[in-house]
């Protein structure tokens, strides 16, 4: 993404640059929430506490400080002040974690290859699993519930703190150590050991229908997958209809979205969003096709920076959306560091679209609400768009 971040110029770390805005869910296996870059880095976590909400990243400072103190485990004080704050989506990550996190956006991690949400009643729910994976090898299917980590309880968990069960530190999990499942399927209950390995993702897919459709599919939004939609747009057959897939796209790199949403629009506003009740804004590139029939398609797992640019395009009335309704994840995040170099990671602010609707809570009602048959049915709303009228 060109321009610059609203927040702050902070200081590099490692090979970052931007402050972290966690809007996503998480890919089991890697990638995870998302990210606002300043230029191509990462995020920068100590400078968040001038810029986010101070007194509650204080809080869990404090509490770190306390516990190291007393010698105690600070990452534990630290998870259990975020757990009484009551935010649904702060997490407290270990460096090795921390680290790990960073690099799954590059679109690089080790896993096992599973995405998952939370569901309304705190459970986590398989959302997709990576074909070749450790856990397509085992059997794991989307719907099923991962009830247990080596032997820990997931419900009612961050579904941060599972990924971070999952996927284990980097020092001490790399590829070719075991974690144990526990799972359900219906009133099946079983284990699974799996060993995790080094997977890359495959952001962006592009295929043709007949019928002159153009199928963008886009996992997640992970380091370059903007750059990607932008270039499978320039490529499409003159005269095609696009349908830009983000079902089951748990979120990622914002910047990314915002760059995507470039493709299909000639600058302008994409969404705003409030930090401590500051307001800020995400406009973008001039120069996008405007031409092109569009259609979005979505579903109850197209999440967080996926339901930004879904959001964007409709309310600019650049696209048709089609599908079902998106999870409705709106909140943004930002990481800070803690005294024994962890990161944790709180909620300061949510985003709305371009007409001001808030998404977190709430989602994005398609246009065309369908179920299994959705990308047929986007198909043929295409078709229609580029019939002469």
């Amino acid at each position: 993404m060109s321009g610059r971040d609203p927040f702050c110029q902070p200081r590099r770390i490692r090979r970052g640059a931007a402050l972290t805005l966690v809007f996503a869910s998480v890919l089991v296996a890697g990638a995870a929430t998302g990210a606002l870059p300043q230029s191509q880095g990462k995020s920068a976590p100590d400078e968040a506490r001038s810029a986010g909400r101070a007194g509650s990243h204080a809080d869990v400072a404090r509490a770190a400080e306390e516990a190291m103190a007393d010698g105690k485990s600070p990452i534990q004080a630290a998870k259990r002040a975020v757990s009484r704050s009551g935010d649904r989506w702060g997490a407290v990550y270990s460096r090795g974690e921390y680290e790990e996190f960073e690099e799954s956006l590059d679109g690089q991690y080790t896993g096992v290859g599973l995405w998952a949400r939370s569901d309304r009643d705190g459970r986590i729910e398989v959302t997709k699993v990576r074909a070749g994976s450790p856990a397509a090898t085992a059997g794991i299917r989307p719907g099923d519930l991962l009830r247990r980590v080596d032997g820990e309880r997931t419900d009612g968990r961050p579904v941060t703190e599972v990924v971070s069960l999952l996927r284990g530190d980097a020092s001490d999990a790399p590829a070719g150590t075991s974690v144990r499942l526990g799972l359900e399927r219906g009133t099946r209950a079983w284990t699974e050991t799996l060993r995790r390995a080094q997977l890359s993702t495959d952001p962006v897919t592009v295929r043709e229908l007949d019928g002159r459709v153009t199928v963008i599919k886009v996992a997640t939004f992970t380091k370059d997958s903007g750059h990607q939609v932008r270039e499978a747009v320039r490529r499409s057959p003159r005269g095609a209809g696009i349908v830009l897939d983000l079902r089951g796209n748990s979120g990622g790199l914002v910047g990314e979205a915002v760059t995507a949403a470039s493709a299909f629009l000639d600058g302008g506003l994409v969404a705003t969003y409030d930090v401590d009740g500051e307001q800020r804004a995400l406009h973008a590139e001039p120069g996008g096709d405007t031409t092109r029939p569009l259609v979005a398609l979505v579903d109850g797992g197209t999440m967080s920076a996926a339901e930004l640019l879904t959001g964007a395009v409709q309310d600019r009335g650049r696209a048709l959306v089609v599908g079902s309704r998106t999870f409705g994840k709106g909140s943004v995040q930002m990481p800070s560091r803690l005294p024994d170099g962890s990161v944790a990671e709180l909620t300061v602010g949510h985003y709305r679209t371009p007409s001001g609707r808030g998404v977190d809570g709430r989602g994005i009602t398609p246009d065309l609400e369908t179920g299994e048959d959705a990308l047929q049915r986007a198909g043929t709303v295409l078709r229609g768009l580029a019939s002469p009228s």
